[in-house]
């Protein structure tokens, strides 16, 4: 009998050490091992394409019922999110939401309200960029509290608009007042919405109340008829997925700083810079273009009709794919490229700047503040500045065309875009007549592209490797070869323009 139960016993042992065996090759760490990444960006992937069943069951449960519900199920499900990513971290969130609604109730529809919000929503999340700051990409709390800081001071002043005598309102700022007083729920499933709350898009405290509401949607009434577009932008991202996981074992930022990269020709280092460049965006591509998906399921993607009575769908939409991967310009790129994030800095930023009375002051001030959302390593104060010196060249050369970036001006890009920019070649003749051959269209934009993905590439390897002595070495191993590039024609463009534009087209310009 004791031998029987001693075997029983031995039998259970073996058991659960085999079951405990697999359940460790099943664990996180090991499939992300395995797949070449590291945990914490698995357990991102996993919780950007959980907003596809919970967007379903959103839209089989919960459409046109009451909102405290669906308030209650979008918090429930991003602070769910937030837990299987950060842990009890997710008390920074937390804390600053049910500040903000404080700040909100207790200050109301003031300047001050504002002032406080932005003060002590930027200052927290410099604090947490500063106390977790590594030499290297991080995925931890900062990263979906640096899209929350821009939806609660969005909120705040939005707020302080809707106190505000309606015909004193700009159109844009008309659209996005809040007129009503939001409760604590509102903000917070505002907030948590799990479709937004880790990589964005940023959207308006009043587009999501229209969610809850029900009016998103194309078939006034009943639930919108969004499952094919939302799976044509998922499809989209998954192809940009595998793109990435196949290529990023082997295009990393990481051989920059080799001694190999440094022995190959010069050439050849460009040419890796270029290519690396555009890759290393796809990441980014990836995961904006899943997330759009899981907004057009719910319904927030909902952006009215075309003309023709075709809905629209790219309410939520970060980005531009066709002329992302098409145009041959820096500014086609700004324009393609986290659509949502510069048109929030060109509403409650750059345009709320108008005061100052000087635009390029304004500029400088609306991309030292992305720069600084983004985060305090030096890189990124210098792939701004650079990225603010290639447009303005480009605009001087004349590749952009269109108006002046206005104050009241729609584009989510004009914030780069600096005055009274001159366009050297549609006021050249001679340039002109060159542009217009069509046989040599190909060529120019074969060039133009060349040029565009290498200082591209040039102004995100500051982006990404973070801190001067990475990013500096990789700059003398090229030696300096955009700054020196675009700050030589940003001094010779006007000489060349003076040499190649006669006098009477000056004339006729200034008339």
């Amino acid at each position: 009998m004791a031998s029987s139960a001693e075997g029983d016993e031995g039998t259970v042992v073996a058991l659960a050490g085999v079951l405990q065996s697999g359940f460790q090759e099943l664990s996180l760490n090991k499939l992300a091992t395995s797949l070449g990444a590291s945990e914490q960006a698995l357990r991102l992937i996993i919780s950007i394409f959980l907003g596809y069943p919970f967007a379903l069951f959103y839209r089989h449960y919960l459409f046109y019922k009451e909102t405290y519900l669906i308030h209650l199920f979008h918090t429930f499900t991003g602070l769910s999110i937030a837990y299987f990513n950060f842990g009890n971290q997710l008390y920074h969130s937390l804390l600053c939401i049910v500040l903000q609604f404080l700040i909100l109730r207790l200050m109301g529809r003031t300047i001050t309200a504002v002032l406080t919000t932005f003060c002590f929503q930027m200052a927290y999340l410099l604090a947490g960029y500063y106390y977790t700051a590594t030499g290297n990409y991080d995925i931890k709390w900062t990263m979906p509290h640096c899209v929350l800081t821009l939806k609660l001071i969005g909120l705040a002043v939005d707020y302080f608009d809707g106190g505000k005598d309606q015909n004193s309102l700009s159109s844009e700022q008309q659209k996005y007042a809040i007129r009503g007083v939001p409760s604590l729920l509102e903000v917070a499933g505002f907030s948590y919405f799990y479709g937004a709350f880790l990589v964005g898009p940023q959207f308006s405290m009043n587009h999501y109340m229209k969610l809850v509401q029900g009016e998103l949607t194309d078939i006034p009434g009943k639930i919108p008829n969004s499952i094919i577009p939302a799976l044509k932008r998922l499809s989209l991202g998954l192809f940009y997925l595998v793109g990435y996981t196949l290529l990023s074992p082997h295009i990393t930022e990481d051989y920059l700083l080799t001694e190999d990269y440094d022995n190959h020709p010069f050439w050849f280092r460009c040419m890796y810079m270029l290519i690396w460049g555009k890759f290393v965006l796809y990441k980014y591509v990836t995961c904006w273009l899943v997330t759009e998906g899981v907004c057009i399921l719910t319904g927030l993607g909902f952006n009215g009709f075309e003309e023709k009575g075709k809905a629209k769908w790219d309410a939520c939409a970060n980005m531009k794919v066709w002329l992302f991967e098409t145009n041959p310009r820096f500014t086609g790129t700004i324009a393609s490229f986290n659509i949502n994030t510069n048109a929030w800095v060109a509403r409650y930023i750059f345009k709320r700047l108008k005061f100052l009375g000087n635009k390029e002051l304004s500029q400088g001030l609306s991309l030292l503040f992305l720069a600084l959302w983004h985060g305090l390593h030096s890189g990124y104060l210098v792939c701004f500045q650079m990225e603010f010196l290639i447009v303005i060249v480009e605009r001087q050369v004349g590749l952009q065309g269109g108006g002046e970036g206005e104050y009241k001006g729609q584009d989510a890009d004009e914030l780069l875009l600096p005055p009274q920019a001159a366009r050297l070649i549609q006021e050249s003749p001679t340039l002109s007549k060159l542009a217009a051959i069509t046989v040599l269209q190909p060529f120019y934009y074969l060039v133009q592209q060349t040029i565009h993905w290498l200082f591209m590439g040039y102004s995100m390897t500051a982006f990404c490797l973070f801190t001067w002595d990475k990013w500096l070495k990789v700059y003398k191993s090229i030696y300096f070869l955009g700054h020196i590039f675009f700050l030589s024609l940003l001094f010779i463009l006007p000489y060349i323009h003076k040499a190649m534009v006669p006098r009477k087209e000056k004339l006729k310009k200034m008339e």
